[in-house]
């Protein structure tokens, strides 16, 4: 309580005032204090029955800081890793692609992607068939969306603002898409890709994102949610979403668009590893806030996603370099950074439910085998997946997402599932857990498969497809963009 310092003056008077005043000060005091708690217990029903949300700052600022790291993962990250895998003839076309991608569906998400990922009636009277699959427009340029609108986290009662989740979600938007592009690098048009990128956009990764991710949130975990996500699907920071969806485009595309020149009988080694392991740092570095950052908190499980985020990561790597070691003789650089990535992309679906252990055998198993895909597998189909897009990230998801079902035992150290009815764990079943994610996964192929395979089509017939045979012996860097990387 502050003090009240009262000056009289000096002698007789002066005292006497001064003793009448301290005489005073209890009373008026007592007397403040019953009318303050007389006006606080009336109005302490309305209090507790509406309640305001309130921000927490913690949470907030990490979420935001999330965002900014994986927005680094795009750009520069993503751009320099696949800026060195392609011949020095190409490295500014995918740097471009990558740079358009993501600055296009930065103002798309704000324009129309936010709303249709993330919006949904509040009441199943007010559901209709569409719900499961896709949201509304009633957010639709961010409407309604202000610097005092609240998103609350998978804690009950604690918030967020919402504009931070909005931006947090559309670094995962950017970078989905961008992933793509590394498909059928060195042979695309330029024009080909953007519209491509954009229809698979409203057509794939906005649909699978509402159906993983929308729900009600704690405070209305019965109210609907998206399709995925009420079977009870696990997808912590997007395997499904992300990785399997745009490794499934990556493939289709590939398809389609047919193998580069030369693509088997000349060499097509990446120009600059330097740059391929730079880029692959970044978006190392930036992966903890891609996952731990999905956890919309700052808390003890955000931990437990950095660790398992670390040392999958650390295992895949491993894995792939000592597999290539044993098969070819050497372990090589490009090796290694590649078996980071699928580490990265494995562990993505499982971060904040397995312990670390669960998830030291998830990026073993990804580095292991998305090795034997992108070394093996590949050259026997013989689709030209320039830079291994499924290999990586469609196999690497798959066996994450399937996986994650297994290592989110209790038994095997994992977090188990939180029954929000129950308002504690829940019983793990891990036959139906399993179950579940592969469901997830066999959704999430076939739907990305068949909207990639109408979008690569739609795109042929209109803008065409590929540059002509002269410009791609050139390279699409002076032929598209007029520039040259080295002078």
């Amino acid at each position: 309580m502050s003090q009240i310092l009262i000056h009289a003056g000096d002698g007789p008077a002066g005292r006497q005032t001064m003793a009448a005043a301290r005489m005073a000060l209890p009373l008026a005091a007592g007397t403040l204090l019953a009318l303050t708690a007389g006006a606080a217990l009336a109005q302490a029903p309305e209090a507790v029955a509406a309640p305001a949300p309130v921000m927490d700052k913690g949470d907030a600022a990490w979420v935001m800081i999330s965002a900014v790291l994986v927005m680094m993962m795009t750009l520069p990250g993503l751009a320099l890793f696949y800026g060195g895998l392609v011949r020095s003839r190409n490295v500014l076309s995918v740097l471009m692609q990558v740079l358009a991608t993501f600055s296009v569906m930065a103002i798309l998400w704000v324009v129309v992607g936010y709303s249709l990922a993330f919006t949904g009636p509040a009441t199943a009277e007010e559901a209709g068939p569409l719900t499961p699959f896709i949201g509304g427009l009633s957010k639709m340029f961010l409407g309604g969306v202000t610097t005092s609108s609240m998103a609350e986290t998978f804690s009950t009662g604690v918030f967020i603002p919402e504009l931070a989740f909005v931006v947090f979600q559309m670094a995962f938007a950017c970078i989905a898409p961008a992933l793509i592009v590394g498909a059928t690098a060195e042979r695309m048009k330029f024009a080909a890709v953007l519209a491509f990128v954009v229809i698979w956009f409203f057509l794939s990764y906005l649909p699978m994102a509402h159906m993983v991710w929308w729900w009600g949130g704690p405070s209305a975990y019965d109210a609907p949610s998206g399709y995925l996500f009420g079977h009870g699907a696990l997808d912590f920071a997007g395997g499904t979403v992300i990785h399997i969806n745009a490794g499934v485009a990556g493939l289709v595309a590939a398809m389609v668009a047919g193998p580069r020149l030369g693509y088997g009988r000349e060499p097509m080694a990446p120009h600059n590893l330097t740059m391929t392991m730079l880029g692959g740092c970044l978006l190392w570095i930036g992966w903890f806030g891609f996952n731990a950052g999905s956890n919309l908190e700052a808390n003890g499980l955000t931990a437990l996603a950095i660790i398992n985020t670390a040392v999958a990561t650390a295992a895949a790597a491993l894995a792939w370099a000592f597999g290539e070691w044993a098969m070819r003789g050497h372990p090589s650089l490009l090796g290694g950074v590649s078996g980071a990535i699928a580490g990265l992309v494995g562990v993505t679906p499982a971060a904040g439910f397995v312990g670390p252990m669960g998830a030291i055998a998830i990026g073993l198993a990804a580095g292991l085998i998305c090795f034997w895909v992108v070394v093996s597998l590949k050259s026997r189909i013989g689709i030209d997946d320039s830079l291994d897009v499924f290999g990586i990230h469609g196999v690497g998801g798959i066996v994450g997402a399937i996986l994650t079902g297994v290592f989110a035992a209790p038994s095997l150290g994992g977090a188990g599932i939180y029954d929000y009815a129950a308002g504690g764990p829940g019983a793990f079943d891990m036959g139906h857990q399993v179950y579940v994610q592969v469901l997830g996964v066999v959704i999430c192929v076939i739907w990305s498969g068949v909207v990639s395979f109408l979008a690569i089509h739609l795109v042929r017939m209109t803008i065409g497809l590929r540059v002509g045979a002269t410009d791609e012996r050139q390279g699409l860097d002076l032929t598209t963009h007029g520039e040259n990387a080295y002078n």
